[in-house]
């Protein structure tokens, strides 16, 4: 195993463990972002935990993270264009954790040559954690997964969106629709073959970057529905304010298909 996707496996491990005493914690203290979004004390400590090992673990790589570091200034190494990037967002689902539902975790990302190399994403309340390495397929709790093709035989597959999805676009996607209140989940649930198609109208760069690789290693098809391009990163873009909206399927056939079945209102 590459030593960087053993230490992102480490350090979202530790993650999720310091978000469980928050998540047990009856004091949670939540605030709202600019955009509305909810930010709680434990997406920032979460954070600085990450952005302090890597720091500390590879001082020469650039970090972009969703509560400390949205923006990306490689100017700031001078040999960016060799220099690796880590794409973190410490709290994917911040909603549902602040609720008391189990569907949040540690989103990590490595992004190297332009682009996403290795992949962990942690989901300590449900005792699952994933992890990719290009060339290297994709894994759930060290057991290698691939998406799963339509079957007949298998009629309990899945549609997973975002809240938004059906506020902005028109729907005609013949699944049962599930929101699972994390775009990164939502991505694993295509990766291991529990959802056949997932869809998701804003999410950010830190929301789908690790989910990327994963639904690539695991055989399937990820894109944009603008055919916006999140890779390689862009200094000119401020990534806090910078939507891709993402289709993930098991199949090009279904996610060819779902283009047309997704339709902006």
């Amino acid at each position: 195993m590459d030593d960087s996707l053993t230490f992102a496996i480490q350090l979202a491990r530790e993650t999720g463990q310091l978000l469980l005493e928050y998540f047990n914690s009856p004091a949670l203290h939540t605030n709202r972002k600019a955009d509305y979004s909810p930010v709680t004390e434990a997406d920032i400590a979460a954070d600085r935990l990450i952005k302090e090992a890597i720091r500390k673990r590879y001082p020469q790589d650039q970090i972009l993270s969703e509560e400390l570091h949205p923006t990306y200034n490689p100017e700031k190494t001078p040999l960016y264009e060799q220099a690796a990037v880590w794409i973190v967002d410490p709290l994917d689902g911040t909603t549902n954790f602040s609720l008391g539902l189990h569907y949040w975790g540690v989103l990590i990302a490595r992004i190297e040559t332009g682009q996403p190399r290795i992949a962990v994403m942690n989901f300590p309340r449900l005792n699952e954690l994933y992890a990719a390495q290009r060339g290297q397929g994709a894994y759930l709790n060290e057991a290698q997964i691939r998406v799963l093709p339509p079957d007949r035989e298998r009629p309990w597959t899945f549609f997973s969106c975002c809240s938004r999805t059906h506020r902005r676009y028109n729907i005609s996607i013949p699944y049962k629709t599930r929101i699972l209140g994390s775009a990164g989940y939502s991505l694993c649930a295509v990766a291991h073959g529990t959802a056949l198609i997932s869809f998701e109208a804003e999410p950010k760069i830190w929301d789908i970057a690790a989910g990327w690789l994963l639904v690539n290693e695991a055989d399937g098809e990820i894109e944009t529905l603008d055919h916006s391009q999140p890779f390689p990163l862009n200094p000119s873009v401020d990534y806090s304010r910078q939507s891709y909206p993402t289709l993930a399927a098991a199949t090009p056939e279904l996610a060819a298909r779902a283009r047309q079945q997704i339709q902006q209102k």
